[in-house]
């Protein structure tokens, strides 16, 4: 027969904690013990499975083998500890259900603010996290059980999770409407990356993926400004300060004088989808959530 093996959640907490920190001591301060009694508690983890899980290093600790397998089950456990406290929920009187929802830059600043006003109206008793994220983060986060929802443009190949159809949308040019471009009603991408672009702020998710599909072609994209939103882009092109290249759903009837060219390749079609790992493993919340995304258009 095995031994036993003696750890409680606190263990699993803290070793999570110090995985992702690839440090000791930070990992100890996000959970609130001293370094000594968190280095202290990670001996009798390893004991008590029998195997180094941490290599020390100098300037902080990287993972075994058996270290990286716990990290991945560990997630895993505390995933399902927040589904089980989520399906309780709606039996203790005033407790309050939460649901984390990763999402592209598109679907954050198009669709859904309103898909989100609409979901929460209708729960009160419900609280959103909502973070920005490109495709390819988002779906391996859904996928590893560290987000309950996510909202994605792209498949992650290999990755187990489930997709279910959202919104459709495309990514167009846009261009002040004097500009020679605003007289055609197509380009490729390789065409336009001579001028200079409005863009979204470094470190969204679409601007990472712009830069991405010019480096594809070998080419880099003049970036004349940056700002904090779709209109914003809409209003510095239409003032002529460069082109832009947005999803068709942000250039609405209020923008600014634009003129739209679409844009001839084939991944300007930008099928939102939901994202989730298993549909009939989700917390009440997330479920409630997600119908309410694919249900209504």
């Amino acid at each position: 027969m095995t031994n036993a093996m003696h750890y409680d959640l606190t263990d699993l907490r803290l070793f999570v904690a110090i995985a992702e920190a690839k440090n000791l001591t930070r990992g100890a301060e996000r959970v609130h013990l001293a370094p000594s009694s968190a280095s202290h508690r990670m001996r009798l983890l390893e004991a008590s499975i029998g195997t180094a899980l941490l290599l020390r290093e100098p300037r902080g600790v990287a993972l075994t083998r058996a270290g990286e397998a716990l990290l991945r089950h560990a997630r895993q456990v505390f995933a399902q500890l927040e589904q089980m406290h989520a399906d309780l929920t709606p039996y203790a009187k005033g407790v309050r259900g939460h649901v984390s929802l990763w999402a592209n830059t598109h679907a954050t600043h198009t669709f859904l603010p309103d898909s989100l006003s609409t979901f929460l109206k209708r729960h009160p008793q419900v609280t959103i996290t909502l973070e920005e994220h490109t495709s390819p983060e988002v779906v391996m986060a859904v996928a590893r059980g560290e987000v309950d929802v996510g909202v994605v443009a792209d498949l992650v190949e290999g990755a187990e999770v489930e997709l279910i159809p959202y919104r459709a949308d495309r990514l167009v040019l846009i261009a002040p409407t004097d500009h020679p471009l605003a007289r055609r009603a197509s380009a490729g991408f390789a065409q336009v990356l001579d001028q200079p672009f409005v863009m979204l702020h470094s470190g969204s998710a679409i601007h990472t993926f712009t830069m991405n599909a010019a480096a594809a072609l070998g080419r880099h994209l003049e970036v004349r400004i940056q700002v904090r939103s779709f209109e914003a882009v809409c209003r510095m092109v239409s003032a002529g300060v460069g082109l832009g290249m947005v999803p068709l759903s942000a250039v609405t009837e209020g923008s600014a004088p634009l003129a739209v060219v679409e844009l001839e390749e084939p991944w300007a079609q930008r099928d939102l989808k939901v994202c989730v790992r298993k549909r009939e493993s989700l917390s009440r919340f997330a479920a409630d959530l997600v119908t309410s995304l694919t249900e209504a258009k």
